[in-house]
């Protein structure tokens, strides 16, 4: 099947905010720190944050090229983060490739993290212009509640009692905020008005709850090969996702009672603990472990549930945009919203 104009157009902008960041991070001293900062921004991913900036630039009247440079900035911080969760969930593997702590080492692997945030700080900065003022109050807003979240995330990780509603406000900050802040960054390069800024902002806001819906449902129900990482891993993390947190409000009794089990217990210890009175080895216990929550996520209708979930948050997003003036921008951000939703299911 050929190629829709708008995948086409998103595979055009992805390749440009690839060979920008590869300019970013020049070879020097001292070496291990730029070859691990290098290395992080050449892993690849769907750059949504950055192609969110761009085409909202698009949108309010610029050129995808004006706000190159904010978009590579807006990818930068993405993959900070990503270096230093992988650091506090001590995670193997990023995109099928190892992470930064274990191919180097942990110190360097922090000091890649916070160097990166420099070198997005240096990338706004040199496209902002006139704008400058705006657009790094909005990443700093962005930086400051993506490490909020983070903090969030992991005090409920050491919580039993956690309901869905602090898992929204959560990820609210982790995932969505930062959204929120490519699209309105791009809307400031490209001089957008107050009120599209607003619209705007509304958009990534909106398809960052979904996004992270999308991803705790990809956990569960997709291949490795496209989830780029092994399935089940937020269940043998205990992590608190909205599939656990609901399932445990909606389980029988005996499954209920397992679930209680799974949110008491901490990835440090052995899933084997969650089988008492059976003898399993350690890859046994794993493998149970995953398939027993994956039943009671389906015998609970959560599955469902949070598809039903991401369709509605999606369309929220997509409401956001009606304010904006058509053309192919906006249809562009119509699609990335829709191709969000379906991936890898």
């Amino acid at each position: 099947m050929r190629p829709s104009p708008s995948e086409r157009r998103y595979n055009a902008l992805r390749s440009m905010v690839d060979r920008r960041l590869a300019t970013l991070v020049k070879r020097g001293e001292p070496r291990e720190l730029r070859d691990a900062c290098r290395y992080v921004l050449s892993g690849g991913g769907k750059r949504v944050r950055a192609i969110l900036a761009l085409v909202s630039c698009e949108l309010a009247g610029g050129t995808a090229r004006q706000a190159l440079n904010a978009a590579a900035a807006l990818e930068i911080l993405h993959n900070f983060t990503l270096v230093h969760d992988d650091v506090m969930d001590r995670a193997d593997e990023r995109r099928g490739q190892q992470t930064v702590h274990l191919r180097w080492d942990l110190n360097t692997a922090i000091l890649a993290g916070d160097v990166l945030v420099g070198f997005g700080y240096r990338s706004l900065l040199s496209s902002a212009g006139r704008r400058s003022k705006d657009a790094t109050i909005a990443y700093t807003d962005g930086l400051v509640k993506v490490c909020e979240g983070q903090a969030l995330d992991l005090a409920l990780a050491k919580q039993t009692a956690v309901s869905p509603a602090q898992y929204f406000q959560m990820i609210g900050k982790k995932t969505a905020a930062l959204l929120a802040a490519s699209a309105e960054i791009g809307a400031i390069v490209g001089g957008a008005t107050a009120r599209q800024r607003a619209a705007l902002r509304r958009f990534g806001y909106q398809l960052g709850i979904a996004f992270q819906l999308q991803d705790d449902l990809l956990d569960v129900v997709a291949d490795q090969e496209h989830l780029g990482k092994p399935v089940g891993g937020d269940i043998l993390e205990r992590k608190k996702t909205f599939l656990l947190l609901r399932a445990a409000q909606l389980a029988t009794a005996d499954d209920a009672a397992f679930l209680a089990r799974v949110l008491n217990s901490t990835s440090d210890a052995s899933p084997s603990v969650l089988f008492p009175g059976e003898h399993l080895d350690d890859a046994t216990a794993r493998r149970r472990l995953i398939d027993a929550t994956t039943a009671i996520y389906r015998r609970t209708g959560v599955l469902e549930e949070a598809e039903r979930r991401i369709r509605s948050t999606t369309g929220v997003a997509l409401r956001a945009l009606r304010s904006l003036p058509a053309g192919r921008p906006r249809d562009m951000l119509r699609w990335l919203a829709e191709w969000l939703v379906h991936r890898a299911l």
